[in-house]
């Protein structure tokens, strides 16, 4: 059997709510449109499920002109740039120049969550580099946590599902790539593959946080699981992983269903 993308997942704004689509084009920083957006604090550290679940019920759609924020109980909102503010953010050790993107997204997005904050973007002109233990000087990505591309396959879910007795779904763990038709874990010994005709190194594994705790429908954390499993068999020191991180050599595009091959 061979091995295919069987699906492709996008953030648009960091731990807010997800959209998979059938095709997309990657840029210098991962898939378009990727963690482009990120909400600070008024301190300007980022913000994500990890203090506040309630993100996820946030569901941002990029539009040509900027995006469409939707959650329960509020009214759709068109949000476009109409801020001159640059904000110094904070993203894990990284401080980063960042653009604020409208009064009117900070206000919304305040109401909903409960806690005052701001909706930045990073312009085209900033470069955020990935940690140099693990790329080329070259190599950027937006505000992801740390790489440009999470990839998890298929039968490693399908794994861990059985192994917990339940049934959860692949948006828990956030991936942008998920691969179908290899062994579980068969990712965790690759170092090169294609697809299509785009090139990534797998670089590291992702260590996981309590994010895959938060039930992405009701924005609720469900309990211990599945970090509590994972700790049985994934984990590395003093981490717990599952997927691994990509960084891709050139642009294009990726298309569901396009073969996966194993190059390293």
């Amino acid at each position: 059997m061979s091995i295919v993308l069987g699906g492709l997942h996008r953030y648009p704004v960091k731990s807010l709510r997800g959209e998979s689509l059938a095709s997309m084009e990657v840029g210098a920083r991962g898939l378009l449109y990727d963690r482009h957006w990120m909400l600070v604090n008024e301190e300007g550290r980022f913000l994500t499920q990890r203090e506040l679940p309630r993100m996820v019920l946030v569901r941002p759609q990029p539009q040509e002109s900027g995006l469409v924020l939707r959650a329960p109980g509020m009214s759709d909102l068109q949000v476009q740039a109409d801020s001159d503010e640059q904000l110094q953010v904070h993203i894990w050790r990284d401080l980063c120049t960042a653009r604020v993107m409208s009064l009117a997204a900070d206000q919304w997005l305040s109401d909903f969550l409960g806690v005052a904050c701001q909706l930045v973007y990073l312009p085209d002109g900033q470069v955020r580099q990935v940690d140099q233990n693990y790329a080329k000087i070259q190599d950027q990505v937006g505000f992801a946590d740390g790489f440009p591309f999470l990839l998890i396959s298929r039968a490693s879910l399908d794994d861990l599902n059985r192994r917990m007795g339940l049934s959860l779904p692949m948006e828990r763990f956030r991936p942008n790539l998920v691969v179908e038709g290899c062994e579980a874990y068969a990712e965790d010994g690759w170092k090169r593959i294609r697809i299509g005709d785009l090139e990534f190194r797998v670089v590291k594994p992702c260590s996981r946080c309590v994010i895959p705790t938060v039930d992405q429908e009701t924005g609720q954390r469900t309990g211990k699981e599945p970090l509590k499993t994972l700790a049985t068999y994934r984990k590395q020191g003093h981490q717990v992983c599952f997927g691994q991180n990509l960084i891709h050599d050139s642009r294009g595009q990726l298309q569901t269903g396009m073969p996966v091959e194993i190059l390293e």
